[in-house]
């Protein structure tokens, strides 16, 4: 539901969230985790154009009604832990704060600013479970022709069912970490065995990672409209692929080594509510989903 934070004419008194050029507009306002040459100790931020809010700051000063605790941390678990409320209200607040046009309210905020540039961006949230999904059907034919043939680039399950497997939650890496080329076993069609050897085939794909807040009870199942309430935002990721790999062993359980290297992600988290004026409605699915 769109909301004043989504307001296109807002400004901001942070004058390069005002800029065009910027991806950090006061209309975006994405959590992330940071430390800097004055706080070697993580804090939760939002980025505001070329600066950053130090979330923790702001709420000791009293400035923002959240337990303060919360963005004392090393990732943004603990506040993604709550609910839609929450999330929502907390974000309010900071578009008005930011948005102020009194001079001192200002005056209090700008010392809790800190330069991008001069900060360390951190993994933003600690990976508990990462699920990867085959959900494009352009990717997973290209993909089906790469491996099998044009012909049969779907499998007959894909209509039907959502196909995933679960990644390597502990090689989720932030932007910027660099990634070793992986050593796995190499079967070329050309060749009667495999060998052991570098990959020859390393590949990238650009992906949207939905990061889950409020987490659900096991054994109980969620509706679409449920699991929707509790995504929190999202990242842009690498889904690395070493494909000679990948082409080798991935049947009949489907990708294992070949992807479980390293996966990178951004280090800030678009909250699902900053997106909710590009909401549009997705392709018709045929069959209708059960």
């Amino acid at each position: 539901m769109l909301n004043a934070t989504h307001n296109p004419q807002l400004k901001s008194w942070v004058a390069s969230a005002n800029s065009q050029t910027t991806d950090f507009p006061i209309q975006n306002l994405p959590f992330g985790v940071f430390t800097s040459a004055a706080n070697s100790e993580p804090h939760v931020g939002v980025a505001i154009g070329d600066q950053i809010v130090d979330l923790y700051l702001l709420a000791t000063s009293g400035l923002l009604d959240v337990n303060a605790s919360l963005f004392a941390q090393a990732n943004i678990n603990a506040f993604m832990a709550l609910d839609q409320t929450v999330w929502s209200s907390t974000r309010a607040r900071l578009s008005y704060l930011l948005s102020n046009e009194d001079a001192a309210t200002q005056a209090q905020i700008e010392p809790l600013l800190v330069g991008q540039s001069t900060a360390t961006m951190l993994l933003p949230i600690k990976v508990e479970g990462y699920t990867d999904f085959y959900a494009s059907r352009e990717h997973a034919t290209n993909v089906g022709t790469m491996f099998r043939d044009p012909e049969n680039a779907l499998m007959p399950n894909w209509l039907h069912i959502p196909i995933g497997y679960n990644g390597r939650a502990s090689t989720v890496v932030v932007s910027g970490t660099d990634v070793r080329r992986p050593l796995g076993q190499l079967k070329p069609p050309t060749a009667s065995e495999p060998h052991f050897g570098p990959t020859q085939k390393l590949d990238i794909e650009l992906e949207m990672g939905a990061v889950v807040g409020t987490p659900n009870a096991m054994g109980t199942p969620l509706t679409v409209a449920q699991a929707q309430a509790n995504i929190f935002g999202f990242v842009l990721l690498n889904d690395w692929s070493a494909r000679d790999i990948q082409v080798w062993e991935y049947q009949p359980l489907g990708p294992f080594q070949a992807k479980a290297f390293a996966t990178t992600i951004s280090p800030w988290v678009v909250t699902q509510e900053a997106l909710e004026p590009f909401r549009v409605d997705g392709p018709v699915q045929q069959p209708k989903p059960l």
